[in-house]
């Protein structure tokens, strides 16, 4: 007998995650238009051409509906970046790769970007069950980090907690100063994003081993 996680999804199922993503594309294409803040149910349903009580039968509240972009935004930053890095040695290379994709993922979608990265909207945080992928990749940064100081590659004192939060602001700066002062340039024309291999060889170069005896 087919347990729940292996069987098809019924015609039922289907409907609902069709109108849950069709939901969430016109909420990301407001948010782009009128900015995060803009988001309300009761727009999104009279833009897909439905009542608002229909809609809230899959988001009963503004902020479930936040939620699952964030989660949607977070699954689509992490896929650019594991598809930066695949293939690549492990350390450095890898640490470098990561960054570049988030600062150019966030700078091309400006919209999931600002819910990742910024809090815009008041009172709202991500649930824990999906935030916890934001927690395990910072814990596979921090692992690189650890990787690039015993292959040599950074000197010991990059091997801490602190290096990693500092890691996370300076691409949380390029992203935010893009974003700010410069929307709509692309990663390699922005006045700030085009600086990003700049900004990290300057962090790394702050943790340069040693020299050999």
């Amino acid at each position: 007998m087919a347990t729940d996680a292996s069987r098809p999804p019924t015609r039922i199922e289907r409907r609902r995650a069709a109108v849950r993503d069709e939901a969430l594309e016109h909420a990301l294409a407001l948010m782009a238009e009128q900015g995060v803040g803009a988001l309300t149910v009761s727009e999104v349903a009279r833009r897909m051409g439905i009542r608002g009580p229909s809609l809230y039968k899959y988001f009963p509240r503004r902020h479930a509906m936040y939620d699952a972009l964030f989660a949607r935004g977070l699954r689509a930053q992490q896929d650019a970046v594991r598809a930066a890095v695949d293939g690549l040695e492990p350390g450095l290379p890898r640490l470098r790769a990561g960054a570049r994709a988030v600062v150019r993922w966030a700078v091309e979608h400006p919209a999931s970007a600002q819910l990742l990265h910024w809090r815009p909207v008041p009172g709202f945080a991500p649930s824990p069950a999906v935030f916890a992928p934001a927690v395990d990749e910072m814990a596979d940064v921090r692992t690189e980090f650890a990787e690039a100081v015993r292959l040599g590659q950074l000197a010991p004192a990059a091997d801490t907690d602190d290096t990693v939060r500092l890691w996370t602001v300076v691409l949380s700066g390029l992203i935010s100063q893009q974003l700010a002062n410069q929307p709509g340039a692309s990663f390699p024309d922005g006045i700030f994003s085009r600086l990003t291999d700049r900004a990290i060889e300057q962090f790394l170069s702050a943790y340069r081993p040693p020299p050999a005896p």
